[in-house]
């Protein structure tokens, strides 16, 4: 019988998506307000009758959808772009996401809501919807201006710092509060989740997807591709953080494979209807008799949402360097909340933290700004040539001379090139320094979940641990190395830079000598304090530590050119994974 009502409810879910789908698509509308509004159809507030005789089935089943969706979000994701991008993109950003926080946050206060509930609708504020944005842009073919390129730089980013924002906003619903300290700590704890996830990930997972799909049908690849996704999910959960970040960084990592494009063309259908179930189930939740009671605050929230977010975009992309008219092409086209402010509302609601009128709140804001998008971005021009007209000429004068000193800042010629080689290096030294962390972390995990509980060990903890640890040691040697030279590597060169013969007289060779060193000697230095604290449960007691550093000095001694060719070997996997490309013309766009 539970079966029947399961089909039955699915059948009704997908009917009454699918019927507002049609209709809006001939309307020429966003097909995600047509989920929502079947969602409210069939939802259990709407009418009397009761379509939906299992909820709870329902609601798994967009938890699907919005793994898939994240995932699917993930492998449009691209590690080059976001580089190219650069820094442009992230003040925008972050002048967005800061100030629409701050914006949120003080609105909820003034409606009289928790600081909880102003917590959560300051973040699901700050985020804009790729989605839709992208087929807006789309359907306009404005997909290849440069506005839209910065647009899709500025989303690329919000994506990563939601990640950080959601897992800020758990902590701060478990604890009730977050101090700076805490704050810091967490956010500390995340970077170097996603920075060693992203580097494991780069040099196995593409590799595996691919090998896959030369030697797989479509249908061996799809289910590959989806175990690995929800693996990944569940080792993300068992770290501690939410399963949205897990669909997104293993969607991330797989987008840099070679076969992404078939990927996303096998997996595009199942996103899309579990997706449908998530929009209809987000639906589901909104009481219409709730936004008539929260008319006012909707109405004002939108208000704020459209004129906040295209003045804080068109700021943040102008005080970056971009002309008046860009900017505001830019702050028009992000003036909408989306996909991931309705994962927030769903993390509010699952942490129990948040009050129930604020989730149809955000879906209401959201839908009516998804309405205005397309009909802002053709407006943008307009009013450019509007406020160009109308601004006093001083001040025109003056933001042009801005924009001007701003695009004259970058480094050319030599500078660049040791600016580019400086970079490099300090990358070379944190990717490194990250591998050898992954290392311990890994033994570590198996050492708490029994690994090394062999019967010759019985009864010796402490021999375990220093297994552990050696084999943890041994394995990261070649990092290690690489870490050290790479370190030595730049001392040298901030050595040469910063040490100049006139200032330095007779001592400047000494003084490089001296700072060229300290490099290399911190780094090591920072590495055995990340090891020793985040790798503290196979840590072996001082002396027997001691011992095991200087047997890893003689073996590094002794094989030093083995273990610089093995790097090599990996250095030149990872790179080659983020070199090439899997999409023809370049590009994940």
């Amino acid at each position: 019988m539970h079966a029947l009502q399961f089909i039955q409810d699915l059948a009704t879910v997908m009917l009454v998506a699918g019927l507002t789908t049609v209709i809006f698509q001939r309307l020429k509308q966003p097909v995600v307000l047509g989920y929502i509004i079947a969602g409210v159809l069939v939802g259990p507030f709407t009418f009397p009758v009761v379509f939906i005789h299992d909820e709870a089935t329902i609601r798994t089943l967009s938890e699907l959808g919005m793994i898939l969706l994240l995932f699917a979000l993930g492998l449009e994701f691209s590690l080059k772009k976001l580089r190219e991008v650069g820094g442009a993109a992230l003040v925008a950003a972050l002048c967005e996401i800061v100030l629409m926080l701050w914006i949120g946050y003080e609105m909820g206060r003034f409606f009289g809501w928790s600081s909880m509930d102003s917590l959560f609708l300051g973040a699901m504020l700050s985020m804009s919807s790729t989605t839709i944005i992208m087929k807006a842009l789309d359907d306009l073919n404005l997909k290849k201006e440069r506005f839209a390129q910065l647009m899709f730089g500025i989303l690329i980013i919000e994506d990563v710092l939601a990640i950080v924002l959601m897992a800020l906003l758990t902590g701060i619903a478990s604890t009730g509060d977050l101090e700076a300290g805490q704050a810091m700590e967490a956010v500390g704890r995340l970077t170097l989740f996603l920075l060693v996830s992203l580097v494991v990930g780069l040099l196995l997972v593409p590799r595996v997807v691919d090998y896959i799909a030369r030697v797989s049908r479509d249908d061996v690849l799809l289910v590959a591709v989806l175990g690995i996704c929800f693996g990944f999910c569940l080792l993300v959960t068992e770290m501690g953080y939410s399963i949205a970040l897990g669909a997104f960084l293993i969607g991330a990592i797989v987008g840099e494979s070679d076969s992404v494009e078939r990927v996303e063309r096998i997996i595009g259908p199942v996103r899309d209807m579990f997706s449908a179930v998530f929009f209809v189930a987000i639906g589901m939740l909104i009481d219409p008799k709730l936004l008539v009671e929260y008319a006012a605050p909707i109405t004002l929230v939108t208000i704020v949402v459209i004129v906040g977010k295209v003045i804080t975009c068109s700021f943040g992309t102008f005080v970056a360097g971009n002309g008046g008219r860009v900017s505001l092409r830019v702050g028009m086209g992000l003036a909408q909340i989306g996909e991931f402010s309705f994962v927030i509302a769903s993390l509010g609601l699952s942490l129990k933290v948040t009050s129930g009128f604020l989730y149809p709140v955000a879906v209401a804001v959201s839908a009516i700004t998804t309405f205005l998008t397309p009909y802002l971005i053709r407006a943008a021009d307009p009013l450019a040539d509007v406020m160009a007209r109308k601004l006093p000429s001083n001040l025109t004068g003056l933001f042009t001379a801005y924009t001007d000193w701003m695009g004259n800042l970058s480094l050319s010629g030599q500078g660049a090139m040791v600016m580019k080689m400086i970079r490099r290096l300090v990358w070379h030294v944190i990717i490194n320094m990250m591998l050898v962390v992954a290392v311990f972390l890994i033994m570590a995990y198996l050492y708490r979940r029994g690994f090394f509980h062999w019967e010759i060990l019985d009864n010796r903890p402490l021999v375990k641990r220093s297994v552990a640890w050696s084999l943890a040691a041994l394995l990261s040697l070649p990092m290690i190395v690489a870490a050290y030279r790479k370190a030595a590597a730049l001392g040298m060169l901030l050595a040469e830079l910063s040490i100049p013969e006139h200032v330095g007289g007779s001592l400047t060779m000494r003084l490089r000598a001296v700072l060229a060193k300290i490099i290399p000697l911190a780094t090591m230095w920072i590495l055995g304090l990340l090891v020793a604290a985040l790798a503290s449960t196979i840590l072996p007691p001082r002396e027997v530590a001691l011992v095991l550093v200087l047997v890893g000095l003689v073996l590094t001694w002794l094989l030093w050119r083995v273990l610089v060719q093995v790097h090599a070997r990996l250095q030149a996997a990872l790179r080659d994974t983020l070199e090439r490309d899997g999409r023809p013309g370049g590009g994940h766009g």
